[in-house]
């Protein structure tokens, strides 16, 4: 590891000329000021509890994080099952602190030469600190930054070298600049990326509360003919459904719904029997995701990071 981080180290001392992005890859890069606030992420008032301390009051009252040695910037880590809000919880982020919005793609920084991939990573960091405050998401932070144990390929291993380097600041100050990383597998992060000062402040994002659900499907059948719909109990009848499993649910009872207009010629609404046998139909994903939480978290987490999971399965029943 140590002879990559003097490679890395030897490349930046030469001053190697930066690669510019394409225009297919500025595409897989999204740059905005988000909208999104918290006031419009349902629930999740812990999570929003703790996004608070660690990044939007530094920059309300920096006088008194100053006084404890503390700085506004900083990394966090979004884990949890996958499509429940995190790219949205984000967003929010972003949004709450009126910060630009770097959502990154994989595909934007890999590149087939040596280097290029690096760089194109160093880039990405520098047009943030040129535009501060500004939020850099890292969706799929596992597939970049796993374990470097487990990698055979040299490049590989450089390019969560590099991340590495600037989460530190190594090249410039990371002052208002804020790095949010997003995985459903935060156990095959490469260890030194939970080092204290990089992604030591590990969020867990379950999935939606009843009353959340009762929203999501709301949103989703916004525009659609219905009729006689009981949101409420299909709510309450989706537990651990995700977003894109309510999704599904009414994607199925819509489908349902145009096979009676196709037998009948008229528009026939969606019922709440539609949905009901929609869900009946289906199991919620993240339930094979909290197994393999669970097995981690009970043999594996010397350091009880994922007791929160463990908690959060014993309250909700799964078995």
């Amino acid at each position: 590891m140590s002879d990559d981080l003097d490679e890395l180290s030897a490349k930046r001392r030469n001053k190697l000329k930066l690669i510019q992005f394409s225009k297919e890859d500025e595409a897989l890069i999204e740059s905005d000021k988000p909208k999104e606030t918290f006031a419009d992420v349902g629930g999740l008032e812990d999570v929003k509890k703790k996004i608070r301390m660690n990044f939007i009051l530094p920059l309300q009252q920096p006088e008194l994080f100053a006084a404890y040695g503390r700085e506004a910037g900083g990394s966090l880590l979004l884990f949890g099952p996958p499509d429940c809000g995190k790219t949205f919880l984000a967003r929010a982020v972003a949004g709450e602190i009126e910060a630009n919005f770097l959502h990154i793609e994989l595909q934007a920084i890999l590149a087939m030469y040596v280097g290029q991939s690096e760089n194109n990573l160093h880039n990405i960091f520098e047009k943030a600190r040129e535009n501060k405050p500004c939020v850099i998401f890292i969706d799929e932070l596992d597939a970049m930054g796993g374990s470097r144990h487990q990698m055979r390929q040299h490049h590989d291993r450089m390019l969560v070298n590099q991340l590495l380097l600037e989460l530190d600041g190594l090249q410039a100050q990371n002052d208002n600049v804020f790095v949010i990383g997003a995985t459903n597998t935060p156990w095959y992060l490469d260890s030194a990326l939970r080092r204290p000062g990089r992604f030591n402040h590990l969020v867990f994002v379950p999935p939606p509360e009843e009353a959340e659900r009762q929203s999501i499907l709301g949103l989703k059948l916004a525009g659609k003919p219905a009729a006689g719909l009981n949101l409420a109990k299909i709510a309450a009848d989706t537990k651990l459904f995700s977003g894109a499993d309510l999704e599904q649910v009414v994607s199925d009872a819509v489908e349902a719904a145009m096979e009676r207009t196709f037998e009948t010629g008229e528009i026939q609404p969606i019922t709440n029997e539609d949905l009901k046998k929609a869900a009946k139909s289906r199991k919620a994903t993240t339930l094979d995701w909290f197994s393999t939480a669970r097995n981690y978290a009970t043999f594996s987490d010397v350091n009880k990071d994922y007791q929160i999971v463990l908690d959060y399965i014993k309250k909700h029943g799964i078995k």
